[in-house]
């Protein structure tokens, strides 16, 4: 179902695309805080050998992000089992915490999730999560679950669009998405690539989840998501990932992803807002991944934006750095908090190389 309603310019807007309210959304991060003064120490005397990449540290514009070791477990070599092991127990506690904290927040019972979303890219578990979280909250045992692997930082967005395409069509459902990614577990201090050095600098530890509810036509008092889109670029698969090294994974991160999204952005976005009758003038706010200073001041530069206008991804990056694919989910829950009304435009990047796109009316 889609209405037209009309924007200021007169021209239609598309609104109410999905009968989908976000009840809540719920975040969490891990035990250990990081300073960027620390980790830009630690990373000097674990790659000396870069020392005209250190001004990286100081100006990625994060001045902490938190993590599920003790520094001292990162300094260390690690193996594929001791990784996993700690990917499977810490973000499966963190998967608990979310939600719980989703749902008592929306008020509904554990029992009535109908339809369980989960991401990730930075660790393995089989069974998957959401099956050791059945287990561990004893959810009803016809919930519908649909883990998710390798959207890398735009799984926040793209994970979020699978979820409201399933509450869309299952007529009063209540769908949790859920989403965690423990970047740290992915340092490879035997890996002396700039690369390596550069996702030292960035990355954090979280989680996030999203409840969505079918209304089945009806209007709530709720946020509403009212379009999703994404756009692959094609041959850019060397953009960003991982390699799969004897160790763990092994970051790509190539350093020509500013000039892509500077070049490739404006027209990916510009086919979606044509596509479902937006202009960027009829938002109200962004709210974008922010994948690092350099990325969101490339995103304000190339769309016209103002730093005001992106202030809710700069402060995430600030307090927490980039935690992939959770990441813009908490810049969601910060505009909620700050009270933000009106149409929102969420937006993620990650491999493939991939945008993902929705917008949201809070």
């Amino acid at each position: 179902m889609q209405e037209m309603i009309s924007s200021a310019a007169g021209r239609p807007v598309a609104t109410f695309g999905f009968d989908v309210e976000i009840l809540s959304v719920a975040t969490a991060n891990p035990l250990f805080v990081l300073s960027q003064d620390e980790a830009s120490k630690r990373a000097k005397e674990v790659f000396p050998r870069l020392n005209a990449m250190w001004p990286v540290y100081e100006n990625a514009g994060i001045e902490r992000r938190f993590n599920c070791e003790p520094i001292e477990w990162y300094l260390k070599p690690h193996s594929w089992e001791e990784r996993t092991a700690s990917f499977q127990k810490h973000a499966l506690d963190l998967f608990e915490e979310i939600t719980v904290r989703a749902t008592a927040s929306a008020g509904i019972a554990l029992s009535s999730i109908d339809i369980l979303v989960t991401n990730s890219v930075t660790g393995l578990a089989i069974p998957s999560l959401d099956a050791k979280l059945f287990n561990r909250l004893r959810l009803k045992p016809s919930i519908e679950r649909l883990p998710i692997f390798g959207l890398g930082c735009g799984g926040g967005v793209g994970g979020l669009a699978r979820a409201t395409r399933l509450a869309q069509a299952t007529k009063n459902a209540h769908v949790l998405f859920l989403t965690v990614d423990l970047c740290s577990l992915c340092l490879r201090v035997n890996d002396p690539s700039p690369a390596m050095f550069v996702s030292g600098a960035l990355f954090g530890d979280g989680a996030a989840a999203v409840l969505l509810h079918n209304t089945a036509g009806g209007r709530g008092r709720f946020p509403r998501i009212i379009a999703i889109g994404e756009w692959c670029w094609p041959d850019t698969e060397h953009i960003m990932g991982w390699n799969i090294e004897n160790d763990g994974f092994g970051v790509v991160l190539s350093p020509q992803l500013p000039e892509l999204m500077s070049n490739a952005l404006p027209p990916a976005l510009n086919d979606f807002l044509d596509r479902n009758g937006y202009r960027l003038s009829d938002f109200n706010g962004f709210l974008f991944h922010p994948g690092g200073r350099k990325l969101i001041e490339t995103m304000q530069q190339v769309l016209g934006l103002s730093r005001a206008q992106l202030d809710h991804s700069w402060e995430v990056l600030r307090r927490y750095g980039n935690m992939s694919s959770a990441t813009v989910l908490f810049v969601l829950e910060r505009a909620l908090q700050a009270g933000a009304r009106g149409l929102h435009l969420l937006a993620a990047f990650g491999p493939g190389f991939s945008a993902y796109f929705a917008v949201v009316d809070l």
